[in-house]
């Protein structure tokens, strides 16, 4: 299975990050206007609508139309853990629904002093079976763009 990961040091606290990334409005503010992102609906683990946090079990439905062509993906994220300590913390989410045949995102936030490195990784495969297999070495290509905005959007926001 193809992997992307990215790495970025912020200069701003563990905690200052972690709380940027534990609710909705973190993934609207990372995610690039291009992406045409839309939140449907977001329900806690325990089925309430807008929860405060991003736990384990949430999930979030979303539409996306990058660059406005086509028609809208949908797109179900799911949170399937998150935890926090003194000096690390991340969380995992998987796609329920949406244009992967599998996608698996680990957010991991390690503190090195004042500044906190962010390390994206992404597990993925595309639909389609050996044709995806076959695309999935240029996922690097597709996703860089993306994920380099969210980092760069990340320092904006905390720095």
């Amino acid at each position: 299975m193809p992997v992307y990961q990215r790495r970025t040091r912020v200069a701003a606290p563990l905690e200052r990050v972690w709380e940027f990334h534990s609710d909705i409005s973190g993934l609207e503010a990372l995610t690039p206007a291009w992406m045409n992102l839309e939140i449907v609906a977001v329900r806690g683990p325990d089925g309430d609508s807008n929860p405060d946090e991003l736990v384990a079990g949430t999930e979030i439905e979303m539409s996306m139309r990058p660059f406005g062509v086509g028609p809208r993906q949908r797109w179900v994220s799911r949170i399937l853990g998150r935890e926090k300590d003194e000096s690390t913390a991340w969380f995992r989410d998987d796609m329920a629904g949406g244009p992967f045949e599998r996608w698996v995102h680990t957010h991991r936030f390690v503190a090195d002093g004042d500044e906190t490195i962010i390390d994206d990784r992404v597990a993925y495969e595309l639909p389609f079976g050996p044709l995806g297999e076959l695309a999935g070495v240029f996922g690097d290509i597709g996703f860089e763009p993306m994920f380099r905005e969210r980092h760069r959007r990340t320092k904006e926001a905390l720095e």
